[in-house]
């Protein structure tokens, strides 16, 4: 399959897009920069030029499905948060229908459904990815939504638990948050699935298979 990666330089960009290489797919991995591109040797990873502030709508020729990992983190500015994970978002939905991507795939976060329940430093990131969700949600597009609770550093187990709503806090790997878009592209019994994950022991393809 032929996937474009919007985020690529990020952390869980980068180890999805090693993932699908890996399963034989095609994937365009979207940077913002020249020097970003040289992270990516795989020979069925093609590095390309995007700015989601700018006009990108180039890297969707082709293309069969997306993937959106960009983030600007809880970190940043209003602005920015703005620009990249609700705008940049938006665009990236857009630029899919117009292109007819068979799916696209969303990595959010756990409480974006209710932002105002979140840390006070997080509530405007969580708005903003809460609003990106409720866009494609409302989009033609079939659509995959993961919200995955605390990103965290560590390899993963492969292990996870997932449900459309989970009423408490958890972390999980970022590997893990990879592995799980890996399982869900392409596979039709996602389309149309909003759901939360954190770290569990359930292996990822009989979590997301419950669902």
């Amino acid at each position: 399959m032929n996937i474009l990666l919007i985020g690529a330089n990020g952390n869980i960009g980068k180890l999805t897009c090693n993932i699908l290489a890996e399963q034989g797919h095609s994937v365009k991995a979207m940077v913002r920069k020249e020097e970003q591109q040289e992270h990516f040797q795989h020979p069925n990873i093609e590095a390309v030029l995007g700015d989601l502030e700018q006009d990108f709508e180039h890297v969707f020729e082709g293309v069969e499905a997306v993937i959106f990992t960009a983030g600007s983190g809880g970190h940043t500015g209003p602005e920015k948060t703005d620009a990249v994970d609700y705008k940049g978002a938006v665009k990236s939905i857009k630029h899919a229908q117009t292109h007819n991507v068979k799916q696209f795939l969303m990595v959010s976060s756990l409480g974006a459904d209710t932002p105002e329940k979140g840390p006070e430093g997080l509530q405007h990131y969580l708005e903003a990815k809460g609003k990106a969700d409720n866009e494609l949600m409302e989009s033609s597009l079939n659509y995959t939504i993961l919200r995955p609770g605390a990103l965290t550093d560590e390899d993963g187990m492969g292990l996870i638990y997932a449900k459309k709503k989970i009423n408490e806090r958890g972390s999980i790997p970022r590997a893990d948050v990879a592995r799980t878009l890996a399982a869900c592209l392409g596979n039709e019994k996602m389309y149309h699935q909003v759901f939360e994950l954190i770290e569990g022991e359930i292996p990822i393809k009989t979590a997301i298979e419950d669902l």
